[in-house]
């Protein structure tokens, strides 16, 4: 009994020592002190994503949004600057309002899709049409010329609007099995009635647009209550709207059902012609070694179905509390700590891309990277991307965070480098050292992913708030450390499908005239 006792003394004693040696630096003390005691997150998103609003390239809200940061930075002390490095096709949203006249007045739910052309004022009136079952590419043209004058309904008409959870809850086995039996057989006659149009699902709008119809109704369900996905439109000259499934699949049940319903739809946006597109870069320059970086990453622009609150205001959010409490705190670091705000991420990483390309003179001085994204979520997940010795370098930074934090990260290492999906994938295509702190994502694929529900409430604050700790933390012992990191890779493993080994990704050249 008593070696059980001294046993769990000595434990005690080591765990109260961990404790003491992770907050025995002021500096790591004054972070979290200053995250949780004097926290600007919740202004900063009232200000971001309630005021300036979604962040889509080409717009005004991303200029809004880009200076609106760099008068952030200015106040806390820090340089930040726009830097420009091509051009996208300008458009601002405007008014929308769908609405259904005939047989009954109704009010509908939906927007407008990105870069579409406005419909004026006064709005588009017509009747709305459903896709009807086609035998061969001939009965499709033979039934084009009836869309001239018609709104057409380009979407499948869903079984359901209750997520696949919420049937597993309630329904009984064979409901729920007979209800997804039902949705896959009508998911793929709808796909192939498309396919024996001659056309896919892109290439038949224009077929759609060049018969003369008066707009499309389009609804993108994220499998969730309420929920859709927002993207962009691809007619030229009339309008595209996406409406919401509650009142898509009222409208498309009362075309089959020979209602004739009567929609008008309003969509006021603006063409702004060709605009610059650009990243917001911050910067606190080095005492000691100026020309090695430590660079902050997350993508400014988002879609604009929502606010971009998760996609990635948070990402974003976490960034700028870091900055501003490492220049409070921390204000003369050894290396260059950098903040990328990366534009057009949504399009193809591009501002990342051409930030990676216009400057391979950072590029090849990072220390690290740290590049937070998908969601409000806590960190849970940090990847040694690839490198060979990433283990050695982010254990030791990772030792100096508060447990509390790194009780919920698990990490892998050496992992796996990623050729896309966010921008830390840019770097890594260079050689830098580059990590993608990932998220628990609280429903965010179906839920905030691209979607309309993407606002301020979804954001938990206490996670994003120990991110934006976790982040300080890690840039402060990546400047700190008196080593300069491997970038050495690892051996990339053989590929079983073809048996030859993968290849490191490839560095990529950005779009730099898009959406033209």
């Amino acid at each position: 009994m008593k070696n059980a006792i001294k046993l769990l003394l000595a434990f005690a004693l080591l765990f109260s020592s961990n404790i003491y040696a992770q907050s025995d630096d002021p500096v790591i003390e004054g972070i979290v002190k200053e995250a949780n005691e004097n926290s600007q997150l919740e202004r900063l998103a009232h200000e971001l994503l309630d005021v300036v609003g979604p962040r889509l390239v080409g717009t005004p809200q991303m200029e809004h949004a880009s200076k609106w940061a760099i008068e952030q930075y200015a106040k806390w002390g820090i340089e930040a600057r726009q830097e420009k490095y091509g051009t996208w096709r300008g458009w601002e949203r405007g008014i929308t309002h769908i609405d259904m006249v005939s047989p009954r007045v109704q009010s509908l739910d939906g927007t407008q899709l990105a870069w579409n052309p406005s419909t004026g004022s006064k709005g588009v009136t017509a009747e709305a049409i459903t896709l009807p079952n086609f035998a061969d590419e001939a009965a499709f043209k033979a039934w084009l010329p009836s869309v001239k004058g018609k709104l057409v309904l380009i979407s499948m008409n869903q079984p359901t609007g209750r997520p696949d959870y919420n049937w597993e809850e309630f329904a009984t086995e064979e409901s729920f099995q007979k209800m997804k039996d039902g949705r896959d057989a009508m998911t793929r006659e709808w796909r192939a009635n498309i396919r024996r149009t001659g056309y896919n699902t892109r290439t038949i709008i224009a077929a759609l647009e060049d018969a003369g119809a008066a707009g499309l109704v389009s609804c993108n369900w994220s499998r969730g209550f309420g929920v859709n996905k927002v993207f962009s439109a691809r007619t030229k000259k009339i309008p595209t709207v996406d409406m919401e499934l509650e009142d898509y699949t009222m409208v498309y049940r009362m075309a089959e059902y020979g209602d004739k319903p009567v929609l008008n739809i309003v969509a006021e946006s603006k063409d702004l012609g060709e605009v610059p597109t650009f990243n917001t870069i911050g910067e606190i320059k080095g005492s000691e070694k100026p020309n090695e970086y430590i660079i902050l990453s997350a993508h400014f622009d988002s879609w604009d179905g929502g606010q971009g609150a998760t996609d990635n205001g948070t990402g974003t959010l976490v960034m700028l509390e870091a900055m501003r409490i490492l220049k409070k705190i921390y204000p003369n670091p050894k290396r260059t700590i950098i903040v990328g705000h990366w534009g057009s991420e949504e399009q193809g990483l591009n501002g990342s891309r051409a930030f990676v390309e216009d400057h391979p003179e950072i590029v090849k001085n990072v220390q690290a990277l740290f590049n937070q994204d998908n969601g409000t979520g806590r960190v849970v997940n940090i990847s040694g991307s690839g490198f060979l010795h990433a283990y050695d370098y982010l254990g030791r930074w990772l030792n100096a965070v508060p447990r509390s934090i790194t009780n919920h990260i698990e990490t892998s290492f050496p992992g796996t480098p990623s050729s896309g999906g966010t921008d830390h994938a840019a770097f890594l295509a260079a050689g830098a050292p580059a990590f993608n702190l990932s998220a628990l994502n609280w429903s965010y694929w179906n839920y905030t992913w691209h979607t309309n529900r993407d606002t301020y409430d979804k954001i938990v604050f206490d996670d994003v708030r120990n991110n934006a700790i976790l982040t300080a933390i890690l840039a402060y012992k990546a400047s700190e450390d008196p080593e300069r990191v491997s970038n050495e890779k690892m051996v990339m493993p053989i590929n079983p499908g073809n048996g030859e080994r993968r290849e490191w990704p490839a560095q990529r050249s950005p779009n730099r005239k898009g959406g033209m």
